[in-house]
């Protein structure tokens, strides 16, 4: 289940990325520095697929293949996790099958798609029924369901970011991060808590899907009714109770954004530094335009898979 994972595994997950895809940029943001204050952007949507992803998927499917037989690789996703899955299984050689809901993003779908993966739909706009579904495909034989919110190997893959970050720009002050299924905030929040203790993990979810958010401040799960969010990424409604633990253990803070907040960020990330960011991308900017901050700030941008309905609602030439 959820997991932190130890630093031997992050350093061994950078080993073993750095064969298929180079560090991401970290580049510093003018128009969101202010006074004693320096921003910069981790850009994970260079990397194949167009989100931080494949960092995990591939790392796990690798680890697995290690010490079992597999025929085929299985993963529920609202998008950008199965597209990684799609690439990991591609890049490895075996077939892959996602499952989505039904209102799922569309430009993730495709690159789904166009990485040779099948697709099947379940459900409204939430995980749950795709889940479900895909828990039952994965029980034949040789099938391996490559969990993002919970197979323990997953989270040295993207906590590699927070290696990255430290070699980038030593000793940040914080490090805004968004939160969906946790899988990136537990590695990132894991790596720079080892190594650079005294920086912020500051923790980012969507208002209409503050399942997580809702959970640190409790101390234990606190499901929510619905994740109606734009930003289908952070579109968590059932947290995972080990998650639950582990980001209590790494997160320093949590801080929620809005539809409208996401939708302003992004904007302000493609008209002023030239970057393409989705809503869950952009939300960590949305938290940083929101809170003070003094020091070096590094603000995760996740991924670049912007419909073109929300490229519409954030307007200004997107």
């Amino acid at each position: 289940m959820g997991s932190l994972p130890e630093l031997s595994a992050i350093r061994e997950a950078q080993e073993v990325l750095a064969k298929y895809f180079p560090p991401t940029p970290l580049v510093k943001a003018p128009s969101l520095s202010r006074p004693n204050t320096d921003a910069y952007l981790k850009i994970e949507s260079t990397l194949p697929t167009g989100s931080f992803k494949p960092r995990g998927a591939l790392y796990a499917l690798i680890k697995n293949l290690e010490r079992r037989s597999i025929e085929e690789v299985t993963a529920s996703s609202t998008g950008n996790h199965g597209a990684a899955t799609a690439f990991a299984a591609r890049t490895l050689g075996l077939p892959a099958t996602i499952f989505l809901p039904e209102a799922g993003n569309p430009v993730k779908r495709k690159k789904i798609e166009d990485l040779g993966a099948r697709i099947f739909c379940y459900g409204s706009n939430d995980l749950a029924a795709a889940t479900q579904k895909a828990r039952e495909y994965s029980r034949k034989q040789g099938v391996y369901f490559l969990n993002d919110a919970t197979a323990p190997e997953l989270p040295a893959g993207p906590a590699t970011i927070g290696l990255e970050i430290l070699e980038q720009c030593p000793d940040p002050a914080a490090v805004f991060v968004p939160m969906g299924d946790t899988a990136l905030v537990r590695g990132i929040g894991t790596a720079i808590k080892q190594l650079s203790p005294q920086s912020k993990v500051i923790g980012v979810q969507a208002e209409r899907a503050p399942s997580y958010v809702l959970s640190w401040r409790a101390g234990k799960p606190v499901p929510t009714e619905t994740c109606d969010t734009m930003a289908d990424g952070l579109a968590t409604r059932i947290p995972d109770a080990a998650n639950v633990g582990a980001i209590r253990k790494v997160v320093d803070e949590v801080v929620l954004v809005s539809e409208s907040q996401m939708l302003d960020a992004i904007r302000h990330l493609y008209l002023r530094e030239g970057v393409l960011a989705e809503p869950a991308g952009a939300a960590a900017t949305a938290a940083y335009l929101a809170n003070a901050v003094s020091g070096r700030v590094v603000l995760v941008v996740s991924g670049g898979n912007i419909t073109d309905d929300i490229r519409k609602q954030a307007g200004a030439a997107l």
